[in-house]
């Protein structure tokens, strides 16, 4: 159970939470710089699990990228979908100038320095 539960992990972190962060936190992140990096995350950890689990299951630690075991990749797959996301959102259109502001509210919620005026 503690496997699938790292697997499920793993790739949720190699595919929601940069896309998440990004789009709190970013206002020239786009969906296409969203999807790109959700799916080289996710293409990749899934991959690295499949390749180590079932297709040479016998293959340790020597043979891992990095020593990192197919139930702690997805922290190299949210790197790469972080790379993935910001390469593309360069070299594509920012979003549109509503949707930025709309980020802008996420992140300072209305009312938010209202205690310290008064």
């Amino acid at each position: 159970v503690a496997q699938v539960v790292a697997f499920a992990f793993g790739l949720a972190a190699a595919s929601f939470f940069p896309v998440i962060v990004m789009g709190i936190f970013s206002k020239k992140m786009n969906k296409e710089g969203a999807i790109a990096g959700m799916l080289v995350g996710l293409i990749f950890t899934f991959s690295y699990i499949v390749y180590y689990k079932f297709i040479n299951p016998t293959a340790g630690p020597n043979e891992w990228w990095f020593g990192i075991s197919p139930e702690g990749i997805g922290t190299l797959g949210m790197i790469f979908n972080f790379i993935a996301a910001v390469v593309v959102s360069k070299f594509t259109a920012a979003p549109p100038e509503h949707i930025q502001h709309l980020v802008e509210d996420i992140r300072v919620p209305r009312g938010a320095g209202a205690a310290i005026d008064h």
